[in-house]
């Protein structure tokens, strides 16, 4: 079983920053791609930024700029750091994983249980 468990959302004035972090555990051979998504109410969940084991990312046009992913391999976690952070960007932040449960083993799918980010204008 693979668990993903997201901290680092909160309240935050327009302008200001946050960091999310997102942790695997459980038991799989490797993460082959870590990202962020997120939902605000009664829109549909999109992508804000991937990042794959080798480190390249991917990032939506409307973070670009703003917005950095990163991994640590050896801890299994992936961080999204917010600067900038606008009232568009107050959503619920989702963490996905894309696990390898074993050598030849098809990739597996998993989601975090979401954190809260809510900015204020």
């Amino acid at each position: 079983q693979v668990q993903l468990v997201e901290s680092g959302g909160g309240l935050v004035q327009a302008g200001g920053s946050l960091r999310l972090s997102c942790a695997a555990s459980g038991s799989f051979f490797s993460i082959a791609v870590l990202g962020w998504y997120r939902q605000a109410p009664g829109k549909e969940r999109e992508l804000v930024a991937d990042i794959t084991r080798g480190g390249s990312t991917n990032y939506a046009d409307s973070v670009k700029g703003r917005f950095t992913i990163s991994r640590d391999n050896a801890k299994n976690t992936v961080y999204l750091q917010m600067n900038g952070l606008k009232p568009e960007d107050t959503a619920v932040y989702y963490c996905n994983a894309a696990i390898v449960p074993g050598i030849g083993f098809t990739i597996r799918y998993y989601w975090g249980q979401g954190t809260q980010v809510t900015v204020s204008s």
